[in-house]
């Protein structure tokens, strides 16, 4: 089963959560937990575009994209994706 490695997202989320908060909650979300680095692109007085790099062994799409809605955020596009398809040994 192919497995996604590395996803580039490109979200709108209300100014609060803090940016460091809604990093932690998209890292927590997937079994084993995943790497994120969250950059600011843009601030208005409610809302902040952010790019949002998730990485990990197996991201579970889903579950990433219900932790952005469950925080209020809004995922507007996927810019980037890798995926591993290669069969694993276990």
């Amino acid at each position: 089963m192919a497995r996604i490695l590395r996803l580039v997202l490109d979200v709108l989320k209300p100014r609060h959560p803090s940016a460091l908060e809604f990093a932690k909650a998209v890292a927590g979300r997937g079994e084993g937990g995943c790497h994120v680095k969250l950059t600011v692109e843009e601030v208005d007085e409610k809302t902040e575009s952010i790019i949002l790099v998730v990485e990990g062994q197996a991201i579970d799409f889903d579950a990433i994209a219900e932790a952005i809605n469950d925080l209020g955020g809004s995922l507007h596009s996927i810019d980037e994706v890798e995926v591993d398809g290669r069969e694993t040994a276990g």
